[in-house]
């Protein structure tokens, strides 16, 4: 990823990409599932509201707003009803039309989650966590602090925790899900144990901005990316710097706007996937200069003159600066995260400009309660997740870091069907919810068009062999009606290139017309599955004899 993205001029570039217009689509439009049989035959499809949380058009535009509400003295309000809130958005009062309260969507008392598969198939819409230590851009005696904080939080835990919750380390080498969606607090601290910081020798020469503003955004966009197919809403507690030092005044304009285009795509995606951010910085608000630079005391607490902290409250989370206190301060973030309201309505009055910026406010009859969320949302800005037009750039960031990744990724519902008779040979099948239909034209009928990348792992997690990368491209049968809301799975086979030095396989599929993405991983020698450490699978297989998670 670090010879695709060699600068930072160019790493904006190709983020830039996915920053044209998506003509009518709105960053906070979201739906819930809708239910349809997916088909099991060959070339069959779907279209409609596609995915579990789809954007909605402009004509019927929803906007979704998970808000935490605090009185004057910081506690959580519980207890409040639809008529409590009052919206306005542009100083306009809004309707609300649905309304969640916390808790609605807890996982059963009796559930056991502890994969992404689990929760997609017990909790669709339960509420998660999904805990990142930043160890890219945090000085190595801050980042101990920092874990040694969250296991002091962990340790006060019952052994079941009441939300899922993911494990993520990121340095500048890796991005490594330590443990997937789980409710075991002893499998956390034991992934936190076993898992050997990454030394930044870069933070502490001041040096390698580009690759570290590289993966921090695109640490998040694979988050956003990677959960965008569970509709409930995930709470990521980032913990660590976030950006470096880097004083924009210095830089030039093109490259301060490609900046600011990179941080609107990313607060979109994180949005549109339903993902509030809160930042723990482990260093505190006192900066040593000569620990983080000059920049970071003078411009940012978070390091950089873009405040990585107003991705936070764009997102409708927080920002907390601890020394002393860092445990406390998960806490808190893992408390608003189980006491979201939810509150649904679709805008009324015009938007006279569409690049101007919807602001929204949430109030009280009470003047002593605040709402926590969402400042808004560009009506025609966002979410923008796709581009038919030039997305070459965009493609391929996004299939290599799946396709590296040992994270599941679960905006296509995909499941892998092993050969009985060929142990190389593999059918996809690609669910009803996943895909989208074009409509049929006068010389073309109805297809849909998914890119299929499969690679090999070696024991060590490194590829072996050339991957395969295919343009799969689908016609719905000639009796399908040609406009309308069509629901057809579809199904295609791909044979791995044998090796014997193979020991998993990963199966990334993406939706060409939405750019969701769906992965499943296959053990190719289950003895080996101690020390190939695969992803999580993101289904399992149908023949009982075969699974998805080695």
């Amino acid at each position: 990823m670090r010879r695709l993205l060699p600068s930072l001029s160019l790493l904006l570039s190709l983020s830039l990409v996915a920053q044209s217009p998506a003509p009518t689509s709105s960053p906070s439009a979201q739906q819930p599932a809708t239910t349809g049989a997916p088909q099991t035959s060959a070339p069959s499809t779907n279209q409609g509201d596609q995915s579990p949380v789809a954007t909605i058009r402009s004509s019927s535009r929803l906007v979704i707003l998970d808000t935490v509400v605090l009185d004057g003295k910081g506690n959580i309000v519980p207890g409040l009803k639809k008529e409590d809130f009052h919206v306005t958005e542009e100083d306009t009062p809004q309707t609300i039309l649905n309304f969640v309260a916390p808790g609605t969507f807890t996982p059963p008392a009796d559930a056991a989650i502890n994969s992404t598969a689990d929760l997609d198939r017990v909790a669709p819409r339960a509420p998660v966590n999904i805990i990142l230590l930043d160890e890219f851009n945090t000085l190595f005696q801050d980042m101990a602090f920092a874990r040694y904080s969250l296991k002091k939080y962990l340790e006060r835990q019952p052994g079941k925790l009441d939300e899922p919750t993911m494990l993520i380390a990121v340095s500048l080498q890796k991005f490594d899900v330590l443990q997937d969606y789980t409710q075991d607090k002893g499998a956390i601290l034991n992934a936190l144990d076993h898992h050997f910081a990454a030394y930044p020798w870069q933070a502490h020469n001041f040096g390698w901005l580009a690759e570290r503003y590289s993966q921090a955004f695109l640490s998040l966009q694979r988050v956003a990316q990677a959960t965008e197919g569970h509709p409930g809403h995930k709470n990521m507690i980032w913990i660590g710097r976030g950006f470096p030092n880097l004083n924009l005044q210095n830089v030039a304009l093109d490259q301060r706007q490609r900046v600011e285009n990179v941080v609107q795509q990313t607060v979109n995606l994180l949005r549109d996937a339903r993902v509030t951010l809160y930042t723990i910085d482990p260093a505190g608000v006192q900066i040593d200069p000569n620990a983080y630079g000059r920049d970071a005391a003078l411009w940012d607490p978070f390091g950089g003159s873009y405040e990585f902290n107003k991705l936070a409250r764009a997102t409708g989370g927080r920002t907390f600066y601890g020394r002393n206190d860092v445990d406390a301060e998960i806490g808190t973030s893992i408390r608003d995260g189980a006491s979201f309201y939810t509150l649904t309505y679709r805008p009324t009055g015009a938007a006279d400009n569409p690049n101007k910026f919807r602001r929204i406010k949430v109030t009280f009859d009470n003047p002593d309660y605040h709402a926590v969320t969402r400042e808004g949302y560009y009506p025609q800005r966002g979410p923008a997740r796709y581009n038919p037009q030039g997305t070459n750039n965009r493609l391929f960031t996004e299939l290599a870091a799946a396709n590296s990744s040992n994270m599941a990724y679960d905006g296509v519902p995909i499941t892998l069907h092993p050969d009985p008779n060929d142990p190389d040979k593999f059918t996809i099948h690609v669910d009803s919810r996943g895909l989208n239909w074009t409509l049929a034209t006068d010389t073309e009928p109805r297809r849909c068009e998914v890119i299929l990348l499969a690679t090999t792992f070696d024991k060590k997690g490194k590829p072996v062999g050339d991957p395969i990368a295919k343009n799969i491209k689908v016609a719905a049968p000639s009796d399908v009606a040609p406009t309308g809301r069509l629901e057809r799975a579809i199904d295609f086979n791909v044979t791995l290139k044998h090796n014997p030095q193979a020991v998993r396989a990963r199966f990334v599929v993406r939706v060409a017309s939405t750019g969701r993405i769906g992965t499943a991983d296959y053990a190719l020698n289950p003895n080996q599955q101690a020390v190939a450490k695969p992803a999580p699978a993101a289904t399992a297989t149908t023949p009982p004899a075969s699974t998805t998670q080695p």
